[in-house]
């Protein structure tokens, strides 16, 4: 396999065409958060919801973003037209065919049931409408994609134990579990119990932290959950300790950079800490978050990040190689995609 220094002299001018055509994982992607609001008119003209919008431009007027709770208030109040399984299909299918063509090679989708089922929406309706579409994205587009079910942070570890029991005779349908939603005053330890649970269910554990919550939030994840990747973990860099940890052990951290510029953790996207974080040695690796309500899907990150921060070819090597070595891929899927990528950043 390659190395980042084998591509130093790769040209300034053709990085971002060979990081187009280089094979990538996507590895941070809320699939609620892929709802263009063309698409979430037309569902909910198709199933009678109104929206609090007179129209598509008014609702992505309202993008306007303070923080993280501000976000959530109008993807939530989006997400209110998905009800029927064609509706999480065709949600799931527009996102994995854009994917598709970012040449995103392997895509690992969070879902909240819990915003779906709290409005009567049964949770086989959710996950099959998902499952169908990552079956079809096999079949038509030669896209491995895995289902990760993640529980609400601001509600209780009994209603993630709750909505868990109504996942458990899909257990098939997906390869994780993470934590997501508001990081503020919702610590890790909240789901000890849960995590715990799961992980002997034998499922994949990741979470979101050190995005608005401090490095403490990181630790927590680490130990009261075993996450085996964290979510965003920009904050990271505050603490010594923790980077030393993060990359002793190989931790990956799943970057969002337009969202954490859209929610205010950066005022813009040329005071990202990705160089830092690289820099620093740890497995930083480029993803979309929620692409309808932030600005862009995977490859406008990567192309962003290019064009805004001082990172060379080397770097975008580094964080494509990262994307594919921290999912959830068998070992010998994870190879044939690397040794795909070096070929195309040696064919320059």
């Amino acid at each position: 396999m390659a190395h980042e220094h084998d591509f130093q002299a790769l040209s300034v001018q053709r990085l971002p065409a060979i990081v187009a055509a280089a094979p990538k994982a996507e590895l941070h992607l809320h699939i609620e958060g892929t709802l263009e609001p063309e698409m979430a008119f037309a569902i909910g003209r198709r199933n009678g919801v109104p929206l609090p919008f007179p129209d598509p431009a008014a609702m992505r007027r309202a993008y306007d973003f303070r923080d993280l709770q501000s976000f959530l208030d109008v993807y939530y109040a989006a997400a209110a037209v998905l009800l029927h399984e064609r509706d999480f299909y065709d949600l799931a299918w527009a996102y994995l065919v854009r994917a598709k063509a970012d040449n995103v090679v392997r895509a690992e989708i969070f879902f909240d049931p819990q915003t779906h089922t709290s409005r009567g929406v049964p949770f086989e309706t959710v996950v099959g409408g998902l499952s169908r579409a990552v079956d079809d994205a096999r079949a038509r587009l030669g896209l491995s994609a895995g289902l990760i079910m993640c529980f609400l942070r601001h509600l209780s570890e009994r209603d993630a134990f709750e909505t868990l029991e109504q996942a458990l005779p899909f257990r098939s349908r997906f390869v994780g579990i993470g934590l997501d939603s508001g990081e503020r005053g919702n610590p890790p330890e909240k789901f000890r119990n849960v995590f715990a649970r799961c992980r002997s269910l034998g499922l994949h554990t990741v979470a979101h932290a050190g995005e608005e919550g401090p490095p403490s939030s990181i630790v927590g994840a680490l130990d009261a959950l075993a996450a085996e990747r964290i979510d965003h973990g920009v904050r990271c860099l505050e603490d010594r300790v923790l980077v030393d940890r993060l990359v002793r052990q190989r931790v990956p951290l799943t970057v969002c950079p337009f969202s954490n510029v859209r929610l205010r953790v950066f005022d813009r996207l040329a005071d990202h800490n990705l160089p830092a974080l690289l820099a620093a040695g740890l497995r930083a690796s480029v993803n979309s978050d929620d692409p309808a309500y932030f600005g862009g899907y995977v490859g406008d990150n990567l192309r962003g990040v290019l064009s805004a921060l001082p990172l060379g070819a080397a770097d975008a090597y580094r964080l494509l190689r990262n994307s594919l070595e921290s999912s959830f891929l068998e070992p010998s899927a994870v190879v044939a995609h690397v040794a795909r990528l070096d070929e195309v950043f040696a064919a320059g």
